[in-house]
């Protein structure tokens, strides 16, 4: 029987892993294990008490400058029900050139190929520099306890790495389309709005707040709010939830309570949007309060030399120029933005999150033969420079 090639097996372990946030699964003990074989220094990296607590690892090989690290995540968001699903979950499964499971996309296809591919370049050229790789098991959950302690560890410790390739699954329909070079902000907000219930045959002696919730929210009922700029697509809204808790059809409700989302762009800030709205907010009048969200900040690598050594690896091993995008919600990149130049490439994300995950084998052979070559892309081209 022939064996798998070493990112299928790698893969398939991984996802065998149930690290459903917030537990670690197995998942970056078997990392710790792979990468010391491969004479990576390892850190485990808890943050948080008790059923807070996040496990994470942060692994390195060589020494000296340039430091290159790839970035991602083990923890998975929930399968839903088993059942709806053609393999176990959890399985890591490989059926007819398809590697099956919970993460096999988003992410642990990527971190198998991050692994390979640098164990790969070590043995073939002995780099001068570091190589590493910052693994949290707390993207999919509230990223409190996650990347950005431990890029904090990072910078106290004196070894943040000068830039970051995060395996998030970028590209739409096949591998080299997209690199995401940044990323929108995130603002959410939850607006009430009280009045006083009184009966629907007599609104005049009632205050209905729903006219005055439907007024608030006019800002935010169109899809964009801007056209975007130079890097960053266009700022949009989404109302997600308006909500009385009345269950009378003949009753006016005492309050009405409305949720939205902005993702916005770098032409605007959280105090900016803040601002906007609740000047708008005030302008409607009555008794209102709102609750405030702010999940991310927007962020852009600009195009340059690092999205330009990105661009060439991979229409190297691809034959594709992919397309430098913001598009799309938010990921720990926004985090390591603020240290370091960071751009994200991974597999096709179409079945991310969903029922029957999977991608296939020779999509993760490629995109172990793209990360092989953006690390002597990098590497090669600091040396010139130097030399230069």
């Amino acid at each position: 029987m022939t064996s798998s090639p070493p990112v299928h097996d790698l893969a398939a372990r991984l996802i065998r892993c149930p690290s459903v946030t917030p537990a670690e699964g197995g998942a970056l003990d078997l990392l710790e294990g792979e990468l010391s074989a491969l004479g990576f220094a390892c850190h485990r990296l808890p943050f948080g008490e008790k059923s807070d607590r996040i496990d994470n690892l942060f692994a390195v090989y060589g020494s000296g400058d340039p430091h290159f690290c790839f970035a991602g995540h083990t923890d998975v968001v929930p399968p839903g029900d088993a059942q709806d699903w053609r393999h176990d979950p959890f399985g890591g499964i490989i059926e007819d050139g398809r590697l099956f499971g919970r993460g096999a996309v988003d992410m642990k296809g990527a971190i198998a190929a991050f692994v390979i591919a640098a164990r790969d370049y070590i043995a073939q050229n002995h780099p001068q520099g570091r190589i590493s790789l910052l693994i949290t098991g707390d993207e999919e959950g509230d990223a409190i306890h996650g990347t950005k302690p431990v890029l904090d560890w990072l910078a106290a410790e004196n070894l943040m790495p000068d830039a970051f390739l995060v395996g998030e699954p970028t590209n739409p329909d096949a591998i080299g389309d997209m690199i995401k070079h940044g990323r929108r902000g995130s603002l959410s907000c939850e607006l009430t709005v009280k009045g006083r219930q009184g009966h629907a045959a007599y609104p005049h002696r009632a205050d209905n707040p729903l006219p005055r919730l439907m007024a608030m929210l006019e800002p935010v009922a169109h899809v964009e709010i801007d056209q975007g700029n130079d890097h960053l697509d266009s700022s949009t809204a989404a109302i997600t939830s308006i909500d009385t808790g009345n269950p009378a059809r003949n009753v006016t409700p005492q309050q009405a309570v409305a949720k939205f989302n902005i993702r916005y762009s770098s032409d605007h800030s959280v105090d900016s949007l803040k601002d906007w709205l609740t000047q708008h907010f005030n302008s409607v009048g009555g008794d209102w309060s709102a609750e405030w969200f702010a999940s991310a900040d927007p962020f852009v690598t600009a195009p340059g030399q690092f999205t330009d050594i990105m661009t060439r690896a991979i229409a190297e091993a691809t034959g594709r120029t992919p397309a430098l995008s913001t598009s799309g919600g938010t990921s720990d990149a926004r985090f390591i933005a603020a240290f370091a130049d960071v751009v994200e490439f991974g597999l096709i994300g179409q079945t991310m999150h969903q029922t029957d995950e999977h991608t296939s084998t020779e999509d993760l052979d490629l995109l172990t033969e793209v990360y092989g070559h953006m690390l002597r892309r990098y590497f090669d081209d600091h040396h010139a420079a130097i030399e230069a």
